[in-house]
């Protein structure tokens, strides 16, 4: 249940008592959460009895389950609960990029050549490559590694339903990889799928936060680091370290044969030109 929803479509509802505790409540969730529940009385003037009449009015089943809804409606960080003043729109256009660049910095710091190539090795044996992503920048970047890797002639297919994830790893053995895209790493649909697949031996290659669930089921892991800023009405900057990272593996894996990847690309360029036409600097389907 969301409780301070609840709180906030009743509030023409309430008795003066009621009214008093739902102005407490969301004012200061934190201390709502964290206080006794005669101090919540004592701070918001009422009786016990109030109290308990207002649990049941929010949709509570006793006072007990409300200190239960409290304390997980303050759980999701003060960030989502005070209101912050927004920022004069040059100046978030500005805080966009910044954190852009922080993050991309962050991580380039971060890189590790001997993962970079410990996922070459664990990759270009594979008779074939599964993608999976679930989620909106999970889901992009696990097709991006479909675009990246099919130039390079990888045998590679992306997917982002949870169905199809766990058939798919249904089938896989010994000889099949699945890249794995989190930005959380604890998504349970997912985390489901990549056990399927590792219970008949495929080797799993996780880009996600190191330490999580995702990341300990791992073969090899390209770790990403997320330092999320208190400006929560922008998309969070980590999708581009995700991307830096995909960036790299690419570019790792068109190294291990950059004479017949040449050729590859020479053939996609052609191939696009006499479809689209357009300058030499056009990208090759991008």
């Amino acid at each position: 249940m969301d409780i301070l929803y609840q709180i906030r479509a009743r509030q023409e509802s309430f008795s003066a008592g009621e009214g008093r505790i739902a102005r407490l409540v969301l004012s200061d969730v934190a201390f709502a959460a964290s206080a006794s529940l005669d101090d919540l009385a004592a701070r918001a003037e009422v009786s016990s009895a109030t109290l308990s009449r207002f649990a049941r009015t929010v949709g509570c089943k006793d006072l007990r389950d409300l200190r239960l809804q409290l304390a997980q409606a303050s759980a999701v960080g003060n960030r989502f609960l005070t209101a912050e003043q927004a920022p004069e729109q040059s100046a978030f256009f500005t805080q966009i990029v910044g954190d852009i660049e922080s993050t991309l910095r962050q991580h380039l710091a971060g890189f590790d050549e001997s993962r970079f190539q410990a996922a070459v090795a664990l990759l270009a044996p594979a008779r074939m490559i599964h993608s999976f992503g679930m989620g909106g920048a999970s889901s992009l970047c696990s097709e991006e590694l479909q675009t990246r890797l099919v130039r390079l002639s990888y045998p590679i297919a992306a997917s982002r339903d949870p169905v199809m994830m766990r058939l798919i790893a249904a089938t896989l053995g010994p000889e099949h990889s699945v890249i794995v895209c989190s930005l959380s790493g604890r998504t349970p649909e997912l985390l489901d799928a990549v056990d399927l697949a590792r219970s008949y031996g495929a080797k799993i290659l996780a880009i996600t936060l190191p330490g999580s669930p995702l990341a300990e089921r791992a073969d090899v892991l390209l770790p990403l680091q997320i330092a999320e800023t208190n400006f929560i009405y922008k998309p969070t900057a980590a999708r581009y370290g995700m991307l830096l990272t995909i960036d790299v593996l690419a570019t790792e894996l068109a190294l291990t044969a950059p004479d017949a990847n040449r050729e590859r690309l020479r053939r996609i360029k052609l191939a696009l030109d006499d479809y689209r036409g357009g300058d030499d600097g056009l990208p090759l389907g991008d």
